[in-house]
């Protein structure tokens, strides 16, 4: 089992269509037009925007891979994500844009 890589996310992210990287306080951020995600800098966790339905079921199914952000972030969908915990036998579970809600320019 292969575990998800910081290499990893950032590919799948840069293959979506407009999808930009930029730096983002200490974080490295993909978005279009506006931020879909964030990488951490030691490659560990990946923080993505879901909505509130895909939050709570992914924390449900999955919550020693997925919880939400802390605070008022976490309760608009932003949800944190372990790579560690995510492999290419358990993927991080499909949803828009390969598990990323990303938004169209």
């Amino acid at each position: 089992m292969t575990m998800a890589r910081a290499a990893d996310v950032r590919r799948l992210a840069l293959s979506l269509a407009g999808t930009a990287e930029a730096p983002h306080f200490d974080r490295t951020a993909f978005k279009v037009a506006r931020i879909y995600a964030t990488l951490a800098p030691d490659g560990k966790t990946l923080n993505v925007k879901l909505t509130p339905d895909e939050q709570e079921l992914k924390c449900h199914v999955a919550p020693d891979m997925f919880s939400p952000v802390p605070n008022a972030w976490g309760r608009q969908g932003w949800t944190t994500m372990q790579l560690a915990r995510a492999s290419e036998r358990r993927p991080a579970g499909r949803t828009r844009n390969g598990g990323m809600s990303c938004p169209t320019a």
